[in-house]
């Protein structure tokens, strides 16, 4: 399905919340508005069941949780993995410094730069950072990185500077992914993927699934 079928539409003021029912426990995801491709693209995904028993095939310690691949839903214990070809990608969405790589942001995964240099997004995999904890020299020094990276357009602002100390997160990945959302509640669970033992290829030794998604209805 093309990105013709997504609803595309920029005026939705609705906060929308996802359910990730996991066999570690709950994660509640809120979609940013600022990312409407993004947002209507999970959505329809959800809607259609297709995250319901994928696995988190990708794994890091102190850096994040990835998920998605469809592929993974008849995937057993010990067997390598195969990505699924996707049909689509989704135009990138970055939307720096509004949205960024804090502990509990949720981005979308993407091909290499070599063969993706518009950076756009899986049609379906997804990650959520977790990150590591950091202080004002930290943020600094990746400030510095970033800079000489980007020829000085990412620049963290006092509000992004106080997230990542307060919170902690993957700095060095703003400006080059799309983060789309974040956890409001669930993060917990989060910690306890994250800290599963992993092979060599980064995938969990003990399968975590994604149970079922859904979408939880709000308020504007």
């Amino acid at each position: 399905m093309g990105l013709c079928a997504f609803s595309q539409n920029g005026n939705d003021t609705l906060r929308h919340v996802v359910l990730l029912e996991t066999t570690k426990g709950d994660i509640r995801i809120a979609l940013s508005n600022e990312t409407p491709l993004h947002r209507d693209n999970f959505l329809r995904l959800v809607r259609e069941h297709a995250y319901d028993s994928v696995l988190f095939h990708r794994v890091i310690k102190d850096f994040m949780i990835q998920t998605g691949d469809m592929a993974t839903k008849p995937s057993m214990k010990g067997k390598k993995r195969k990505e699924t070809k996707e049909k689509y990608k989704v135009p990138a969405e970055i939307r720096f410094p509004v949205l960024f790589h804090k502990r509990g942001a949720v981005a979308a995964a993407r091909e290499p730069d070599s063969v993706n240099p518009h950076w756009e997004s899986s049609a379906s995999q997804f990650y959520i950072v977790y990150g590591w904890d950091m202080n004002e020299a930290e943020v600094d020094l990746y400030q510095h990185k970033i800079d000489s990276l980007s020829g000085g357009k990412i620049v963290f602002t006092p509000e992004v500077r106080e997230a990542y100390v307060r919170y902690g997160g993957s700095p060095h990945l703003d400006g080059k992914y799309t983060v789309f959302g974040e956890v409001i509640e669930g993060m917990d669970v989060v910690e306890k993927i994250q800290s599963a033992e992993t092979d060599d290829a980064d995938r969990p030794k003990d399968d975590i699934r994604i149970i079922r998604a859904s979408e939880i209805p709000e308020q504007q």
